[in-house]
């Protein structure tokens, strides 16, 4: 029996509290997130009055992502985006921002799942270098 206030017990009940294509893309892009980088550790940040749920995040040597929901749109937010390649051109919100990218993705859309993927490896290569320079 899982522990009902762990991350993912949490993130699951948001997913299944949203019971429309909002929790279908979060858990879809959850999945990814996880074959991506198996060794991903899930985490609920920012929980307050007026998001009790909190905002699922996912971290490798410092966090890699996170996914809000929105009324419209899902968001996932990479903390360090600036610093990565994205030749397919996932990163579509917060491109004049010099650190962060975003993710937006509304009813009906999909991010492709290779190239999403393979910009989760990136951040990951990101964080776990920024760690190994923090230790010299």
């Amino acid at each position: 029996m899982s522990d009902p206030d762990s991350p993912a017990a949490r993130i699951d009940a948001k997913i299944a509290g949203l019971a429309d294509w909002r929790g279908a893309v979060l858990a879809r892009v959850r999945a990814l997130i996880h074959e991506a980088d198996p060794q991903v550790t899930e985490v609920v940040k920012w929980v307050k009055p007026t998001n009790p749920s909190g905002v699922p995040t996912w971290e490798h040597a410092g966090i890699l992502c996170t996914g809000e929901v929105y009324k419209t749109y899902v968001k996932l937010t990479f903390t360090h985006g600036a610093a990565l390649d994205d030749p397919s051109g996932l990163f579509n919100a917060g491109l004049g921002g010099g650190t962060r990218r975003a993710i937006d993705i509304h009813e009906g859309e999909d991010v492709e799942a290779g190239a999403f993927k393979t910009l989760i490896q990136a951040a990951v290569a990101l964080n776990v270098a920024r760690q190994a320079s923090k230790r010299r």
